[in-house]
């Protein structure tokens, strides 16, 4: 006599196992992501943390200190804090220029009718170009013998002799912000621009209709429209500009350690500082890692600050 086994089977039993079955499969295949992201980022971060309170020069034994490093940073530390300057000061001459410029230069370039693929790449090549490259060509630019600059501004008798751009705390300083405007203004262009693209042009078209003129349509259309891609730009530029390294460094990475940081340590940087201490002047880790997670703390107060101050009543709600 034959028994029924897909009657004493209870029904959605099979079902139930194969679905249970199929679930694992997700986390099996997200399963490598997350072992390398704990052991490449949330492992580095939570030793560096870990390291900050300890002295220690990565040989020996490590020595608790709990806060120390931190008092040490914040307390007797002056250079810090004229590293922190130098961050902030270079921050403020660039970041505004790259939002007002690139915003400028992408309405510029989507009312263009002929040549609009042929100026986005020329704009944009500046932000591909290594940055051991743009160290060069700005330290060729102004430098006092034989710089573009000065031959320029001497044959037009605005200077009497050549200048030491370089040799100067202010104009160092400048010059980095230069740097930083030039390489990054096509990135800022092309993120305007794709902003711009995605507007409707059903609401241009309306405007028109409406007499609207063009800086008129841009104020009260274009710029609104684009309040959170403005947004995105200045908390990811002021990320970025405290943690500036590559510019200032390229541009005096020839100088010798006493001189380290341009004339008057001008162009010293936070970052530059953390790379100083931890490698370079002194093998401090515990030091450098005070110093990254201060810096973290910066960015994050500076992020929160940016955003309240640039998002609109919506966002803050």
């Amino acid at each position: 006599m034959e028994t029924n086994t897909a009657a004493e089977t209870p029904p959605g039993v099979g079902l139930h196992k194969r679905r249970k079955h199929l679930t694992v499969w997700p986390y099996i295949f997200a399963l490598p992501f997350v072992g390398f992201y704990i052991a490449f980022q949330c492992y580095p971060l939570i030793y560096s943390l870990f390291l900050s309170l300890h002295d220690w020069n990565g040989i020996g034994s490590k020595a608790y200190v709990g806060l120390q490093n931190y008092v040490t940073l914040l307390t007797k530390d002056p250079l810090f804090y004229k590293s922190l300057f130098n961050t902030l000061v270079i921050m403020v001459m660039s970041v505004p220029m790259m939002i007002l410029l690139g915003m400028v230069l992408a309405y510029l370039v989507f009312n263009l009718t002929k040549g609009r693929m042929l100026m986005q790449t020329a704009n944009f090549l500046p932000y591909i170009t290594t940055p051991v490259a743009i160290g060069f060509i700005f330290s060729f630019m102004f430098d006092w013998q034989t710089g573009i600059v000065n031959m320029l501004f001497l044959k037009l008798g605005w200077l009497q002799e050549g200048n030491y751009w370089l040799m100067d705390p202010w104009w160092s300083r400048v010059i980095i912000a230069m740097m930083i405007i030039w390489r990054n203004l096509g990135y800022f262009m092309a993120i305007y621009l794709a902003g711009m693209t995605a507007i409707p042009q059903d609401i241009y078209e309306a405007a028109r209709m409406d007499g609207s003129t063009g800086p008129h349509t841009f104020r009260t259309i274009t710029l609104p429209l684009l309040r959170n891609i403005t947004v995105f730009l200045i908390v990811t530029s002021i990320i970025g500009g405290l943690q500036l390294f590559d510019e200032p460094k390229l541009l005096y990475g020839g100088w010798t350690a006493s001189t380290s940081g341009g004339p008057d340590n001008a162009a010293l940087t936070v970052i530059w500082k953390f790379v100083n201490d931890s490698f370079i002047t002194g093998t401090r880790f515990g030091y450098g890692s005070a110093i990254a997670y201060t810096l973290f703390l910066i960015i994050v107060l500076f992020s929160i600050i940016s955003y309240r101050l640039s998002a609109g009543k919506e966002e803050k709600a």
